[in-house]
C-alpha cells in the first residue's frame, strides 16, 4: 500500500469510533465473523482490543490481518485501524 493512501485513510478514520470490541476471551470465530461483516459494510473500521500487553494485542492484529486480508492502517494503544478493498 502506497504511504499516501495510508496517510489518506488514518486521516479518514480520525472521526471514526470502534465497531467491533474483543472480549477477554479475544479473538473468537464470533469476533472474526463480525470484523469481516464490518469490513464489507464499511471498508475501513477500528477495532478495540482488550488484551493485556502489547505483544498480545501485535498478535491479535496479525491475527486479524491474515484472517480477514485487511491491512493495518495504524495502531495506538488498544485501537487498531483496519481497510479492506471492497470485493466486488
Amino acid at each position: 500500500m502506497k504511504p499516501e493512501l495510508k496517510k489518506f485513510l488514518r486521516a479518514k478514520a480520525h472521526t471514526l469510533k470502534p465497531v467491533v470490541l474483543t472480549g477477554q476471551h479475544g479473538l473468537s470465530p464470533a469476533v472474526l465473523q463480525e470484523v469481516e461483516l464490518a469490513l464489507d459494510h464499511h471498508e475501513l473500521i477500528k477495532v478495540r482490543l482488550n488484551a493485556g500487553d502489547r505483544d498480545e494485542r501485535k498478535a491479535m492484529t496479525e491475527t486479524l490481518c491474515e484472517s480477514t486480508g485487511a491491512d493495518l492502517i495504524q495502531a495506538i494503544g488498544h485501537i487498531v485501524t483496519l481497510y479492506r478493498k471492497p470485493k466486488r
